[in-house]
């Protein structure tokens, strides 16, 4: 079994003033030829302080999946929605052929969150937008499956999965039985995991095309893992998740 590690993204803006965000297209790591992994196209990791506009911008061909961590935002698009999003509620932009939306940070703490750029399966499909809402902030010690094709509460249109997981240090955690036989990506989006000698600290990877009999938290940790047929169609021409290669 082969691990790869891949490192944290490009930090462009400031985290600490106003708006800043981690870039990372982890194909960078494993391929001559494409930014991203299938159907993962790139994670955002960002911090925006309360009161900040993102103002009203297109998408085209990208499935984005917001994941916050603290913070609230309010969020509008051009297919009518107004929804406040936070640690429990959750969305998923399937912007199609024609989409746009904002965000407004509100309340007193900066916003900390995920903008997940997946891909779909074709280009040009119908814009819509999922909102869910779970019971708990965090799935403390197993996993929590948010998104995927089927039999999730938001519906990504490709092949992938996505669990998270809130690990408390020193626990061990195998793979969900369901996942054997794909290829995965683990995110640590905070904290430190060690997984068959390699460590992956906050904004870091794992790339595996085997399964792994288990992972130990090295400290407190945030985990997003992403499950994917590596013989899946995709779509890499999406105005975000789409292959970046001749821009980075």
């Amino acid at each position: 079994m082969t691990i790869t590690k891949i490192p944290a993204g490009q930090i462009r803006g400031d985290f600490a003033h106003g708006f800043g965000v981690e870039i990372l297209y982890p194909g960078l790591t494993l391929t001559s030829d494409d930014t991203g992994i299938g159907p993962i196209g790139r994670i955002d990791r960002a911090q925006v302080q309360p009161g900040h506009l993102i103002g009203m911008h297109p998408h085209k061909d990208d499935e984005i999946l917001t994941y916050i961590r603290g913070g609230e935002m309010l969020h509008r698009d051009t297919v009518g929605n107004e929804t406040k999003l936070d640690k429990t509620h959750f969305m998923l932009m399937n912007a199609g052929h024609t989409f746009q939306h904002e965000e407004l940070m509100l309340g007193d703490d900066p916003v900390k969150a995920l903008q997940i750029f997946l891909r779909p399966n074709a280009p040009d499909l119908e814009p819509m937008v999922q909102f869910h809402e779970f019971m708990e902030e965090d799935s403390v010690d197993r996993w929590r499956l948010i998104a995927g094709p089927s039999a999730a509460p938001l519906k990504v249109r490709s092949d992938v999965r996505v669990f998270d997981a809130h690990l408390t240090k020193g626990v061990q955690m195998r793979l969900p039985a369901e996942e054997t036989g794909r290829n995965t990506l683990l995110y640590v989006y905070s904290g430190k995991v060690s997984i068959a000698g390699e460590v992956i600290s906050e904004g870091e990877s794992a790339f595996s095309t085997a399964a792994y009999e288990d992972f130990t938290a090295w400290a407190e940790s945030d985990v997003l893992l992403f499950s994917m047929d590596p013989a899946a169609q995709v779509y890499r021409g999406g105005m975000f998740s789409g292959n970046q290669r001749r821009r980075v």
